[in-house]
């Protein structure tokens, strides 16, 4: 898959940008000082321009790659353990959760590629939606689009699926990759259809109780379907 195009006249170096990718997947993480918030907001500066963008797209690129890995590996462990042949889906994981009734674990706060949900990816959604525009011309939207769906697919499957408590970091990452694919379908000259996990989910409309990041308070509601539909459907 060919990430860094022909751009403004000049060939873009991948170099820089997967140089970028890997100073923020070493400065950043859960390990380290500073709120999710925090972190993901110091980020955001060091994607700019056309190699930070472009290691904006990387980053979205390897975390969902690393996540279709991990699942094809518990997956395939389920399968010989139950008889039964799961299918992985990257366009619908929301069906896999479903059939596989919690028997799989959650995997995005443990991936080996070391880029955190609410820090690189949350930071590079954002930037993605800023430069969509920008995004457009230096990648390949339509695989960049579906890894951003892709993601967004299994954030909402930990809520419903897998106990993964839906506080304010996980509330904006979700804010930040519905507004991705918003800004990105709509500077594509095609907009190609939504996926499956996406349909379904708009056609709802339930109210997900937000926690605070640091406490057991609810702080407010977030309803996927309708975000979705505001966003996605305009």
């Amino acid at each position: 898959m060919r990430w860094f195009r022909l751009g403004s006249g000049r060939q873009k170096d991948p170099a820089a940008g997967q140089a970028i990718v890997d100073d923020v997947r070493e400065r950043f993480g859960a390990h380290l000082p500073g709120s999710f918030h925090e972190q993901a907001e110091a980020v955001v500066p060091l994607l700019a321009g056309d190699e930070g963008v472009a290691a904006a797209a990387a980053i979205l690129r390897e975390f969902a790659d690393s996540a279709y890995a991990d699942l094809q590996t518990q997956t395939a462990e389920l399968s010989r353990r139950t008889g039964y042949a799961f299918a992985v889906d990257r366009a619908d994981y929301r069906s896999l959760w479903r059939d596989t009734q919690g028997q799989l674990r959650w995997p995005l706060f443990t991936l080996p590629c070391r880029l955190h949900p609410y820090i690189q990816v949350s930071a590079a959604a954002g930037v993605i939606s800023a430069e969509a525009k920008r995004a457009t011309r230096l990648t390949a939207p339509g695989p960049l689009l579906a890894h951003i769906l892709e993601i967004l697919d299994l954030t909402i499957d930990g809520w419903e699926f897998a106990r993964v408590r839906p506080d304010t970091d996980a509330a904006a990452l979700a804010h930040r990759l519905i507004g991705a694919a918003r800004d990105l379908r709509g500077a594509m000259s095609d907009e190609p259809p939504l996926p499956r996990p996406v349909r379904e989910l708009m056609r709802r409309n339930h109210t997900v109780d937000i926690y605070d990041a640091a406490s057991p308070q609810v702080v407010g509601g977030f309803n996927p379907g309708r975000e979705m539909r505001e966003a996605l459907l305009a």
